[in-house]
Protein backbone atom coordinates (compact mmCIF):
# COMPACT_ATOMS: atom_id res chain seq x y z
CA UNK A 1 0.00 0.00 0.00
CA UNK A 2 1.27 3.50 -0.78
CA UNK A 3 -0.46 7.16 -0.33
CA UNK A 4 0.67 9.61 -2.79
CA UNK A 5 1.23 12.70 -1.00
CA UNK A 6 2.15 16.92 -1.40
CA UNK A 7 4.18 18.27 1.64
CA UNK A 8 1.75 21.03 2.73
CA UNK A 9 -1.55 19.46 2.10
CA UNK A 10 -4.07 19.24 4.80
CA UNK A 11 -6.49 16.61 3.39
CA UNK A 12 -2.81 14.34 2.90
CA UNK A 13 -2.02 15.09 6.45
CA UNK A 14 -5.59 13.91 7.18
CA UNK A 15 -5.09 10.79 5.85
CA UNK A 16 -1.53 9.83 6.84
CA UNK A 17 -2.87 10.65 10.45
CA UNK A 18 -5.53 8.10 10.22
CA UNK A 19 -2.92 5.74 8.89
CA UNK A 20 -0.44 6.04 11.70
CA UNK A 21 -3.37 6.05 14.50
CA UNK A 22 -4.41 2.46 13.29
CA UNK A 23 -0.69 1.41 13.00
CA UNK A 24 -0.95 0.63 8.98
CA UNK A 25 2.26 -0.02 6.91
CA UNK A 26 2.28 2.64 4.11
CA UNK A 27 4.61 3.84 1.66
CA UNK A 28 4.63 7.67 1.65
CA UNK A 29 5.26 9.00 -1.66
CA UNK A 30 5.82 12.80 -2.11
CA UNK A 31 4.51 14.33 -5.39
CA UNK A 32 4.01 17.64 -6.50
CA UNK A 33 0.37 17.82 -7.83
CA UNK A 34 0.98 21.30 -10.10
CA UNK A 35 4.09 19.80 -12.56
CA UNK A 36 2.86 18.00 -15.55
CA UNK A 37 5.23 15.32 -15.04
CA UNK A 38 3.91 13.82 -10.97
CA UNK A 39 3.59 10.71 -9.40
CA UNK A 40 -0.31 10.94 -9.47
CA UNK A 41 -0.61 11.65 -12.91
CA UNK A 42 -2.35 8.72 -14.49
CA UNK A 43 -3.59 6.93 -10.95
CA UNK A 44 -5.58 9.79 -9.78
CA UNK A 45 -8.00 10.86 -12.45
CA UNK A 46 -8.18 14.27 -11.05
CA UNK A 47 -4.75 14.36 -10.89
CA UNK A 48 -5.31 15.31 -6.81
CA UNK A 49 -3.39 14.02 -3.63
CA UNK A 50 -3.80 12.18 -1.26
CA UNK A 51 -4.21 8.97 -3.74
CA UNK A 52 -4.21 5.63 -2.10
CA UNK A 53 -2.59 2.34 -4.40
CA UNK A 54 -3.79 -0.28 -2.23
CA UNK A 55 -1.27 -3.52 -2.36
CA UNK A 56 -3.90 -5.09 -5.15
CA UNK A 57 -3.33 -2.11 -7.65
CA UNK A 58 -6.87 -0.30 -6.89
CA UNK A 59 -7.01 3.47 -6.13
CA UNK A 60 -8.93 5.24 -3.61
CA UNK A 61 -8.77 8.84 -3.83
CA UNK A 62 -9.69 11.77 -2.23
CA UNK A 63 -9.01 12.02 1.80
CA UNK A 64 -12.58 11.86 2.86
CA UNK A 65 -12.78 8.23 0.95
CA UNK A 66 -9.72 7.16 2.14
CA UNK A 67 -10.42 7.89 5.70
CA UNK A 68 -13.93 5.71 5.06
CA UNK A 69 -11.73 2.82 3.14
CA UNK A 70 -9.48 2.23 6.49
CA UNK A 71 -12.28 2.32 8.37
CA UNK A 72 -13.34 -0.84 6.82
CA UNK A 73 -11.06 -2.97 7.55
CA UNK A 74 -11.52 -2.78 10.97
CA UNK A 75 -8.60 -1.75 12.86
CA UNK A 76 -8.78 0.14 16.27
CA UNK A 77 -9.21 3.12 16.65
CA UNK A 78 -12.62 3.84 15.40
CA UNK A 79 -12.16 7.27 13.79
CA UNK A 80 -15.94 7.55 11.97
CA UNK A 81 -18.31 6.12 15.21
CA UNK A 82 -21.01 3.88 14.25
CA UNK A 83 -24.09 5.66 15.65
CA UNK A 84 -25.66 8.00 13.05
CA UNK A 85 -25.75 10.66 15.44
CA UNK A 86 -22.14 11.05 15.98
CA UNK A 87 -21.07 9.87 12.95
CA UNK A 88 -23.14 12.53 11.24
CA UNK A 89 -21.17 15.04 13.70
CA UNK A 90 -17.95 13.93 12.38
CA UNK A 91 -18.50 13.90 8.95
CA UNK A 92 -19.83 17.78 9.06
CA UNK A 93 -17.16 19.00 11.41
CA UNK A 94 -14.69 17.70 9.08
CA UNK A 95 -16.50 19.33 6.17
CA UNK A 96 -16.03 23.09 7.84
CA UNK A 97 -12.33 22.18 8.21
CA UNK A 98 -12.03 20.84 4.88
CA UNK A 99 -14.09 23.87 3.86
CA UNK A 100 -11.62 26.41 5.59
CA UNK A 101 -8.50 24.59 3.97
CA UNK A 102 -9.84 25.30 0.75
CA UNK A 103 -10.42 28.87 1.32
CA UNK A 104 -6.72 29.05 2.10
CA UNK A 105 -5.52 27.22 -0.43
CA UNK A 106 -7.50 29.59 -2.52
CA UNK A 107 -5.97 32.60 -0.75
CA UNK A 108 -2.53 30.93 -1.27
CA UNK A 109 -2.95 31.22 -4.91
CA UNK A 110 -4.61 34.68 -5.38
CA UNK A 111 -1.59 35.48 -3.23
CA UNK A 112 0.92 34.06 -5.59
CA UNK A 113 -1.00 36.22 -8.48
CA UNK A 114 0.83 39.33 -9.69
CA UNK A 115 0.13 42.32 -6.97
CA UNK A 116 -2.25 43.90 -10.01
CA UNK A 117 -4.03 41.12 -10.78
CA UNK A 118 -4.98 40.04 -7.58
CA UNK A 119 -8.82 40.34 -6.72
CA UNK A 120 -9.57 41.68 -3.32
CA UNK A 121 -13.00 40.57 -3.57
CA UNK A 122 -12.13 37.17 -3.39
CA UNK A 123 -9.55 37.20 -0.78
CA UNK A 124 -12.00 39.01 1.53
CA UNK A 125 -14.30 36.28 0.75
CA UNK A 126 -12.15 33.62 1.31
CA UNK A 127 -10.86 35.36 4.74
CA UNK A 128 -14.58 35.43 5.65
CA UNK A 129 -15.23 31.52 5.14
CA UNK A 130 -11.95 31.20 7.52
CA UNK A 131 -12.68 33.09 10.43
CA UNK A 132 -16.45 32.05 10.09
CA UNK A 133 -15.33 28.42 9.88
CA UNK A 134 -13.02 28.47 12.67
CA UNK A 135 -15.88 30.44 14.54
CA UNK A 136 -18.42 27.30 14.15
CA UNK A 137 -15.72 24.97 15.07
CA UNK A 138 -14.86 26.73 18.61
CA UNK A 139 -18.74 26.98 18.84
CA UNK A 140 -19.45 23.34 18.29
CA UNK A 141 -16.61 22.15 20.39
CA UNK A 142 -17.44 24.76 23.56
CA UNK A 143 -15.47 23.33 27.01
CA UNK A 144 -15.12 19.98 25.95
CA UNK A 145 -11.83 17.69 24.91
CA UNK A 146 -13.76 16.32 21.91
CA UNK A 147 -16.85 17.30 19.57
CA UNK A 148 -18.64 14.13 20.21
CA UNK A 149 -19.20 11.71 23.10
CA UNK A 150 -17.61 9.35 20.97
CA UNK A 151 -14.05 11.28 21.93
CA UNK A 152 -11.07 11.53 19.21
CA UNK A 153 -11.62 10.98 15.70
CA UNK A 154 -12.47 12.46 12.37
CA UNK A 155 -13.67 15.84 13.80
CA UNK A 156 -10.54 16.01 15.62
CA UNK A 157 -7.86 15.32 13.07
CA UNK A 158 -9.70 17.40 10.19
CA UNK A 159 -9.49 20.16 12.80
CA UNK A 160 -6.29 19.84 13.94
CA UNK A 161 -4.91 19.24 10.20
CA UNK A 162 -7.20 22.74 9.15
CA UNK A 163 -5.55 24.79 12.29
CA UNK A 164 -2.00 24.02 11.49
CA UNK A 165 -2.86 24.79 8.08
CA UNK A 166 -3.86 27.89 8.69
CA UNK A 167 -0.65 28.12 10.69
CA UNK A 168 1.60 27.23 7.58
CA UNK A 169 -0.45 29.07 4.86
CA UNK A 170 -2.06 32.14 6.44
CA UNK A 171 -0.66 32.98 9.85
CA UNK A 172 -1.93 36.36 9.55
CA UNK A 173 -4.57 35.02 10.94
CA UNK A 174 -4.31 34.81 14.49
CA UNK A 175 -7.08 32.10 15.27
CA UNK A 176 -5.88 31.43 18.97
CA UNK A 177 -7.00 35.01 20.57
CA UNK A 178 -10.34 33.95 19.32
CA UNK A 179 -11.06 30.34 19.67
CA UNK A 180 -10.06 29.08 23.78
CA UNK A 181 -11.20 25.91 22.58
CA UNK A 182 -9.45 25.01 19.81
CA UNK A 183 -6.59 25.96 21.41
CA UNK A 184 -6.72 23.64 24.48
CA UNK A 185 -7.73 20.81 21.93
CA UNK A 186 -5.09 21.59 19.39
CA UNK A 187 -2.51 21.41 22.23
CA UNK A 188 -3.45 17.70 23.68
CA UNK A 189 -3.39 16.63 20.33
CA UNK A 190 -0.40 18.25 18.60
CA UNK A 191 1.55 15.81 21.30
CA UNK A 192 1.05 12.56 19.64
CA UNK A 193 3.41 11.55 17.02
CA UNK A 194 0.66 11.37 14.15
CA UNK A 195 0.54 14.85 14.14
CA UNK A 196 4.37 15.60 15.32
CA UNK A 197 5.45 13.54 12.63
CA UNK A 198 3.29 15.02 9.85
CA UNK A 199 3.52 18.63 10.05
CA UNK A 200 2.96 20.68 6.65
CA UNK A 201 6.43 21.86 4.85
CA UNK A 202 6.79 23.81 2.55
CA UNK A 203 6.31 22.85 -1.31
CA UNK A 204 6.54 25.59 -4.19
CA UNK A 205 3.49 26.79 -5.59
CA UNK A 206 3.10 27.55 -9.13
CA UNK A 207 3.67 30.96 -10.33
CA UNK A 208 0.11 32.39 -11.94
Amino acid sequence: MKLIIANPSPYARKARVALLEKGIDCDIVVANPWLPKTAVAGINPLGKVPTLVLDDGAVVHDSKVIVEYLETLGLPPVLIPADPQNRIAHKQIEAIADGICDAVVLTALEGARATDKRSVAWLERQSKKIVEGVAELERLLGARDSFTDSGFGLAEIATVCALDYIDFRFPQYHWRTRAPGLVQLHGNLSQRPSFSGTKPQPQVLPGL
